[in-house]
């Protein structure tokens, strides 16, 4: 007998995106995530399933939380090809993502000061903003480049 709860929803996924190739821990329970990159700025995005869903069938709360840190945290990954930590997330949850919904994602660097990056972003669905907020987030270990990412530079 099988523990899923349903199948795989196929969908179309807006142009431009990418599945991210992420299989380990967490991520790979709330996936599938994507992402795009665009004259230089990167968004994700996902398409609400049926287990990113509270008991309402909209977007838990707690998968959008888990996607803003993500999509802004990515940021850091973009500009210093390092992994990263959070050290603050603050939100601002405005409307609700429903089933179905393509919902996207992205910021901008505020401040790098003593090597902590403060981003600024927001979540959406369509013209539906979802969330705005804050994102304190600080490098902690260098690594390769992957596409698209600047090559780390240490903090003076």
């Amino acid at each position: 007998m099988s523990d899923d709860v349903s199948a795989p929803a196929l969908f179309d996924i807006p142009e431009g995106y990418a599945a991210l190739d992420w299989r380990r821990g967490f991520v790979r329970q709330i996936g599938p995530l994507y992402r795009r990159q665009n004259n230089g700025a990167f968004t994700m995005g996902f398409r609400v399933e049926e287990h990113h869903t509270n008991g309402m069938t909209n977007a838990h709360g707690g998968m959008l939380m888990t996607f803003a840190d993500m999509a802004w945290g990515h940021i850091v990954s973009v500009e210093t090809s390092s992994y990263w930590v959070t050290v603050r997330l603050t939100l601002d949850f405005l409307s609700s993502a429903h089933i179905g919904d393509w919902v996207e994602g992205g910021g901008e660097v505020l401040s790098t000061a003593d090597d902590l990056y403060v981003v600024r972003g927001k979540i959406w669905a369509g013209d539906r903003l979802l969330i705005t907020g804050t994102g304190v987030f600080k490098p902690i270990q260098r690594r390769d480049p992957r596409p698209g990412e600047k090559a780390y530079v240490t903090p003076a």
